[in-house]
């Protein structure tokens, strides 16, 4: 298992696209779940259904591979992940599509803080203690969609897809925010084209 302290150091900055973070919202009485990952720099929302809403480790080891291994290898550099039991088999993932899977510190959920935060949004959509599985794959997708497409305080104006560069007072000042916007643009757009914001089989619990 390699930890947060391991990872490259360019992760940290934001900079450089294809670095991700990733956690399970959990339902009533931590047996459902959906899964959540989010790219660091452009705060891009995937979300992880599972079969019946049950996070096995075969299942959310499927649903990672699923979700990244339509992006360029360049977008899925590595994920960041607490150190829950569920992803006890991030070798595989690994082994499959490249990525660099890295598990924060015991108890410290702020290493992986865009996370977090969309997590936190996220509950006005998937309340704590109701039952997840009853959201299909198209209510998913739809919702993903949805937060997607919100206006940022990292970006401001604009979805998580785009960044509309803050004013400067000079335009030598301001050039480098600018190409840094012209950046995430375009990795919005292959974002969008490599999937639709949701992976995996789960559907909803019959009856």
């Amino acid at each position: 298992m390699r930890m947060i302290d391991d990872r490259p150091a360019v992760a940290e900055d934001r900079v450089q696209p294809g670095h991700w973070e990733g956690d399970l919202i959990m339902g009533a009485g931590n047996r459902w779940a959906i899964g959540t990952l989010v790219e660091r720099t452009t705060r891009f929302l995937i979300l992880l259904a599972f079969s019946d809403g049950i996070a096995t480790t075969d299942g959310v080891r499927d649903a990672i591979t699923r979700a990244l291994e339509s992006l360029p290898a360049g977008l899925r550099r590595t994920l960041t992940w607490d150190q829950g039991k569920e992803l006890a088999m991030h070798q595989q993932i690994t082994s499959a599509i490249g990525t660099g899977v890295f598990f924060c510190d015991a108890h410290s959920p702020w290493q992986r803080g865009s996370n977090e935060n969309m997590n936190g949004l996220l509950r006005d959509y998937f309340p704590k203690g109701t039952d997840l599985a009853v959201h299909g794959v198209e209510e998913l997708a739809r919702i993903a969609t949805e937060v997607n497409q919100r206006p940022r305080r990292t970006s401001p104006g604009a979805g998580p897809l785009t960044c509309s560069p803050p004013s400067s007072q000079s335009a030598e000042k301001g050039r480098p925010d600018k190409e840094r916007a012209e950046k995430i643009d375009g990795l919005g757009a292959v974002l969008r084209a490599g999937g639709s914001g949701l992976a995996g089989g789960g559907r909803a619990r019959s009856g």
